[in-house]
C-alpha cells in the first residue's frame, strides 16, 4: 500500500529577537534557502508538527509554548517533480505558517538527507534569499510583527 504525504504542511520562521533568521539550503537544489518545513503526519496537530519539523531539520527542541501560530494559511501549486509523494490528484498544498524565537544563534543539526547548509541572516537578507513566495512573505510579516 503506498502511504502518500498529506496536502498540509507548516513553514517555521526561527528567528533571534533582533530578526537575524535561520535559513536551511537544500541539498537537492543548492541555492534553494528556506524556513523549515514539512508536512503533517498521521493525526498530528500542526503545532506538533512544527515542533517535530523543527527538531528533525535543525536538532533544535523546543517547548509547545515557545512557537506562535499566525493563524496564516497559504495554498500553493506543488512542484511538479514532487507531485508523486502525493495522492493523484493532488496538485495544492495548504502551508501553516509559525514562528519560533530563540535566545541566540544555536548550533544546529542538519538532516543530511534534506539540507546541506544553514546561514543566519538579517531578516531583509533572508527574505531576498528564500525561494518560496510564501516563505519570503513570512519574513517580511515577521519584522512587522515584532516591530509593531
Amino acid at each position: 500500500m503506498t502511504v502518500y504525504k498529506r496536502p498540509v504542511s507548516v513553514l517555521v520562521v526561527i528567528h533571534l529577537a533582533d530578526l537575524r533568521v535561520l535559513l536551511l539550503e537544500r541539498r537537492a537544489h543548492p541555492g534553494y534557502w528556506q524556513s523549515v518545513t514539512g508536512s503533517q503526519e498521521n493525526d498530528e496537530s500542526l503545532l506538533d508538527t512544527a515542533r517535530r519539523e523543527v527538531h528533525e531539520e535543525t536538532g533544535i527542541v523546543a517547548t509547545p509554548g515557545a512557537f506562535i501560530d499566525w493563524q496564516i494559511a497559504n495554498t500553493y501549486e506543488i512542484f511538479t517533480e514532487w507531485r508523486h509523494r502525493y495522492a493523484p490528484g493532488i496538485t495544492q498544498n495548504t502551508e501553516h505558517v509559525f514562528s519560533l524565537e530563540v535566545p541566540a544563534e544555536l548550533p544546529i543539526t542538519l538532516a543530511p538527507a534534506e539540507h546541506s547548509n544553514y546561514l543566519w541572516l538579517p531578516w531583509r537578507a533572508a527574505a531576498e534569499k528564500c525561494f518560496s513566495w510564501s516563505n519570503r512573505d513570512a519574513i517580511v510579516m515577521l519584522a512587522e510583527k515584532i516591530a509593531g
